[in-house]
């Protein structure tokens, strides 16, 4: 696929939708692919320690209601408190995924506010990278440890907006600015976005894309929120694109002509 300024590439490889989404906290695999399909989205991320994707031969397969010829499985180390766990979690991925590269990387610290532990998450990321993984990594919004996780090889870094599940919103914008500003990998907000401006805003502050769950799942109808984040994706980014009017904090410039006023 050729590259537009609208597009988001990882790793090498070029995807129209700069909405990534998960798989969770669906009622069933037939509400899962609805809201996905609603969404425009081409990588979708899936829990290999609570989702079924050949593990468990005799449970129902996440795979066969997505199948990897047409979406890009972007398997994830939810649940994984210690950088051991997240290594051997992704690296039975891989198996099961026939030698795929591509991963999620997160390693919580506390089961209370899932934020992430960095220095867990650190470690896993050398040693992933070293075996060959292609690493997309949860991060706590440190332009520091940002900065690390790019220096170690990871091919994307995602800071959390806020807490995983809140809804909350994009609540430290300055330091997101900061990641962005300088980092030379994509840079996708992960967690906390709770309703479609907070993709718009996340898009807007300069984000290469936005990676969801709760927020499409856990809305009164996920089919029609999930359309809603697919435009606030392309409308941040085309903002962002276009660029914003300068904020004016002490003036006002009027909108129409201020010279041939009739009885001037």
């Amino acid at each position: 696929m050729p590259s537009s300024p609208h597009h988001l590439t990882v790793a090498g490889r070029t995807y129209r939708s700069r909405l990534l989404v998960g798989t969770g906290k669906y009622p069933d695999f037939t509400a899962t692919r609805a809201a996905i399909d609603a969404s425009g989205a081409e990588i979708v991320t899936v829990a290999i320690r609570r989702t079924n994707i050949g593990q468990d031969a005799g449970e129902p397969n996440l795979l066969e209601v997505l199948p990897p010829s047409q979406f890009t499985i972007l398997p994830n180390t939810a649940g994984c408190y210690t950088a051991a766990d997240a290594v051997r979690t992704l690296r039975l991925a891989r198996e099961l995924l026939d030698g795929h590269a591509l991963c999620k990387l997160e390693v919580l610290g506390d089961p209370n506010n899932l934020f992430p532990n960095m220095p867990e998450t650190l470690k896993a990321a050398e040693t992933l990278v070293r075996e060959g993984f292609e690493v997309m990594v949860y991060c706590a919004d440190d332009p520091i440890q940002a900065r690390m996780l790019e220096e170690i090889g990871c091919v994307a870094v995602m800071p959390l907006a806020s807490l995983i599940g809140s809804g909350m919103g994009i609540v430290n914008p300055w330091n997101l600015r900061l990641i962005i500003d300088n980092a030379k990998v994509p840079v996708l907000v992960d967690a906390g976005v709770g309703t479609a401006s907070d993709a718009a805003i996340a898009m807007e502050l300069g984000c290469d894309g936005v990676l969801m769950n709760t927020a499409i799942a856990h809305a009164r109808d996920p089919v029609l929120m999930a359309s809603a984040m697919k435009k606030a994706v392309e409308a941040g980014r085309e903002a962002f694109l276009a660029g914003r009017m300068p904020r004016k904090f002490y003036s006002a410039d009027p909108s129409s002509p201020t010279t041939g006023l009739i009885g001037s």
